[in-house]
């Protein structure tokens, strides 16, 4: 199991940016797949961007392609979110998740405690 902390949420105003991170502890970050999921009220949580453990493959919803990038520094055990062209409707918490294995695929995942994102129009 790897234990998640997020951080960098915040209020921004539509347009604007920001760059969420997700320290990991426990076990080797490098052996485990990550992903940003977010969940608005009354919606049900869906997955964002996601990485293979090497950095190099990535997913994007089609939601947020073209303006969120997801990166990993392995080295310092942190999995981050850059978002830009931030709209209303990326208003939600977001959560960082962790699966063991090269890719992201299906369960069992380890869960940040996730960090709200709100942004006004």
């Amino acid at each position: 199991q790897v234990q998640l902390v997020e951080s960098g949420g915040g209020l921004v105003q539509a347009g604007g940016s920001l760059r969420l991170s997700c320290a990991a502890s426990g076990r080797t970050f490098g052996n485990y797949a990550m992903a940003w999921f977010r969940q608005a009220p009354a919606k049900e949580r869906e997955r964002v961007a996601s990485i293979s453990w090497s950095g190099g493959i990535t997913y994007y919803a089609d939601s947020v392609k073209g303006r969120f990038t997801i990166s990993r520094e392995n080295a310092k055990n942190t999995v981050y979110l850059q978002m830009n062209s931030l709209k209303p409707e990326d208003t939600a918490v977001y959560y960082c998740a962790g699966r063991y294995g090269y890719n992201w695929s299906a369960g069992p995942y380890d869960w940040g405690q996730g960090t709200q994102v709100t942004v006004s129009s």
